[in-house]
């Protein structure tokens, strides 16, 4: 169930409640009485488990990666001996 944070717009008191999704907001402050305002606060989650940014896709040297970059990477030797037309 999500918690919702609640500020009292009398008395400043700030309080979290449980409540469902189906649950009308709480509309009176638990301290004075006052009315309250529903706050917009940020979730809490991290992203667990294959197929996520940080355990798949954030490697930068994976074996298959590496391996094609060091066959780009060799240098082609050219021989060029045989194909100069020194004219003697």
């Amino acid at each position: 169930m999500p918690i919702y944070e609640y500020k009292c717009s009398k008395c400043k008191n700030e309080f979290e409640a449980v409540q469902k999704f189906s649950d009308a907001p709480i509309l009176q402050c638990p301290t004075c009485g006052g009315p309250v305002k529903k706050l917009i606060s940020r979730s809490a989650f991290h992203l667990k488990g294959s197929g996520w940014y940080l355990t798949d896709y954030a490697k930068k040297n994976s074996p298959s990666e590496s391996k094609a970059e060091s066959e780009s990477s060799t240098p082609v030797s050219t021989d060029k001996s045989g194909s100069s037309s020194d004219s003697d």
